[in-house]
C-alpha cells in the first residue's frame, strides 16, 4: 500500500471525508485537494488525525534520539519508531486501526 492510499484510508475512516480522485470532500460540501492532506510528511496533519481518531497515545524520544509513537484505539495498539515524526505517528495510527503496512512506494 502506498502513502497516498493509506492517506486516503485515514481521510475516510478517521477524518470522515469522502475520497475523490483529486480531492477529499469534507462536511458541508467543503473540499481540499488531496495533496494538501499529507499525514506522512506534515506533522500538523499527523496530529490532526491523531486528535480526531480518539484513543490514547504516547510519544517519546529515547536518549539516542529515536522517536517512538504508541497509539491505542480500543483494544488495538500500534507502535512505530523512526524519523520523520509525522511518518512515525501516522504508521502507528494505521497499525492501531488494523490497516496493512506500507510496501512498495513509501
Amino acid at each position: 500500500m502506498t502513502t497516498d492510499q493509506l492517506s486516503a484510508i485515514l481521510a475516510e475512516r478517521v477524518m470522515g471525508w469522502r475520497v475523490c480522485p483529486d480531492r477529499f470532500i469534507k462536511s458541508g460540501r467543503r473540499w481540499i485537494p488531496r495533496w494538501r492532506f499529507s499525514p506522512f510528511a506534515c506533522l500538523e496533519d499527523a496530529f490532526l488525525v491523531l486528535d480526531k481518531m480518539g484513543g490514547t497515545y504516547t510519544l517519546a524520544v529515547d536518549p539516542n534520539g529515536v522517536f517512538t509513537a504508541e497509539v491505542r484505539i480500543g483494544d488495538r495498539t500500534g507502535r512505530a519508531f523512526g524519523d520523520p515524526k509525522a511518518r512515525t505517528i501516522t504508521l502507528a495510527i494505521a497499525q492501531a486501526l488494523g490497516v496493512e503496512a506500507l510496501g512498495g512506494d513509501q
